[in-house]
């Protein structure tokens, strides 16, 4: 292995005040229990590149049940990658220990065979198809020099020492940033075929970054381009996913189709390439104005954007929502069935939203809808006209007035506190006779 790079907290520009708190929380006590602990990949890359990255992950000589034993608000998951994953409400922080690839015949080298906790965790993933070339284990445990050779790319392979604040570079990765280039760790011909969605990956860097793919990264993609369809759909729909929150979603997918990679998973988008970069320009305006992906762009907003400039969320006037579900594909993707009809549900409540003179208890039952937050969205990104800016402020209102708190997450309401517009009416009770009493002469 060759000798790393180390660059002192002197000459470079990533400060601790710029990681996340609960990401260092856990990179003291991985060091405070001896254990060596790196703050590795794309947080690193970002943070040298002055953005704030999405994602804190951490490599770690600790293996993933020591890592459990420090938390106990850890979860091991996967089998292919066995990952410790540390929540923190809503917040993720990703433990992975340091690893190093092992052909498929080779044996488990002393020390990385798993535990008995470790075997009843994947003895409970179902077992995936064998392709030949396509890494399917993983579980052999390395120095941090290892790990950084098995990494995808040269500027993802950079570490960052919480022990000494220096970063550390195996791969060439600082020089890289420098030239502003996505270069491969290895043969990017053999990379490619061991994880196909690597090729994704490299097109959605270089568009995000404003970088330059190196050349043998190009000619791979271009010789292995129809692999993207053989990998997970699922993995597939959520790096889609990923892109669509990350402010750059149009000049992402123009990249994705000009390297030829939507074709062979979603091909609708290629034959509606206008409306969909219009849709996508839109969606990216209203992500920038956040520092962060908002909670508001949920998944069913997100694959919308998608969806619907493609004409797949076109209803007949009187069509049943779940009739048309079923005829919904979008290419090799396995969009959740929640989302495609909260979709159809925001697709039909527009129309009504937009008018003014709907009856108060029209009104009424909207604002009960669970849609009504996914439609006000909607109409903010993908709105035109002052009509809708009106729409928008007057269902706000609405909802204020049914739940005044709602949006600082308060109570609603008390029975009867209700503005007069949105208030049901009583229905009077009618007077029962009593038995035997005779009727008034």
């Amino acid at each position: 292995m060759p000798l790393p790079v180390i660059v002192p907290r002197q000459q470079h520009r990533i400060s601790r005040r710029d990681v996340d708190a609960d990401a260092l929380k856990v990179l003291y006590r991985l060091h405070e229990h001896s254990h060596t602990a790196y703050l590795v990949g794309g947080g690193v890359r970002d943070l040298l590149l002055g953005r704030q990255p999405k994602d804190f992950d951490i490599g770690t000589s600790a293996h993933p049940y020591q890592i459990k034993k420090l938390f106990r608000n850890c979860w091991i998951i996967g089998r292919r990658f066995r990952l410790a994953h540390v929540k923190f409400g809503p917040k993720t922080i990703e433990v992975a220990t340091f690893r190093r690839v092992v052909p498929e015949t080779s044996p488990e080298p002393p020390g990385t065979e798993a535990s008995a906790d470790e075997a009843t965790i994947v003895a409970s993933v179902p077992e995936v198809p064998r392709d030949p070339g396509v890494i399917h284990r993983d579980n052999t445990y390395g120095t941090p020099e290892e790990d950084a050779f098995r990494r995808d790319f040269t500027i993802n392979g950079l570490f960052y020492d919480i022990a000494t604040f220096s970063v550390i570079d195996y791969v060439g990765g600082l020089d890289d940033l420098e030239k502003r280039i996505v270069r491969s760790i290895g043969d990017p011909r053999v990379r490619f075929v061991e994880d196909p969605v690597r090729m994704l990956r490299a097109a959605v860097m270089a568009a995000r970054l404003a970088f330059q793919m190196d050349p043998l990264v190009v000619e791979a993609i271009e010789e292995h381009r129809a692999l993207i369809a053989t990998s997970s759909p699922a993995r597939l729909l959520e790096e889609y996913y990923k892109i669509l929150r990350s402010g750059f979603a149009e000049v992402t997918f123009r990249e994705l189709s000009r390297m030829g990679l939507l074709k062979p998973v979603t091909p609708e988008l290629e034959t509606h390439q206008e409306a969909v970069w219009e849709s996508l320009a839109r969606l990216d305006r209203y992500r920038q104005r956040f520092p962060s992906a908002p909670p508001a762009l949920t998944n069913t907003i997100l694959i919308g954007a998608l969806l619907t400039p493609i004409g797949a969320l076109k209803l007949r006037p009187g069509a049943r929502v779940d009739a048309r579900i079923d005829r919904i594909n979008f290419g090799s993707l396995p969009v959740a069935r929640k989302d495609l009809e909260r979709q159809l549900q925001v697709v039909q409540m527009i129309p009504r939203l937009l008018d003014p003179d709907l009856p108060p208890r029209t009104v009424r039952g909207l604002v009960h809808r669970p849609a009504l937050a996914d439609a006000l969205v909607w109409l903010e990104i993908f709105g035109d006209g002052p009509e809708v800016a009106d729409a928008i402020a007057r269902w706000r209102e609405a909802q204020r007035q049914q739940s005044p708190d709602a949006a600082d997450g308060g109570e609603p309401p008390a029975p009867g506190d209700e503005p007069e517009a949105l208030r049901p009416r009583r229905r009077r009770r009618r007077r029962r006779r009593g038995r035997g009493t005779a009727p008034p002469e």
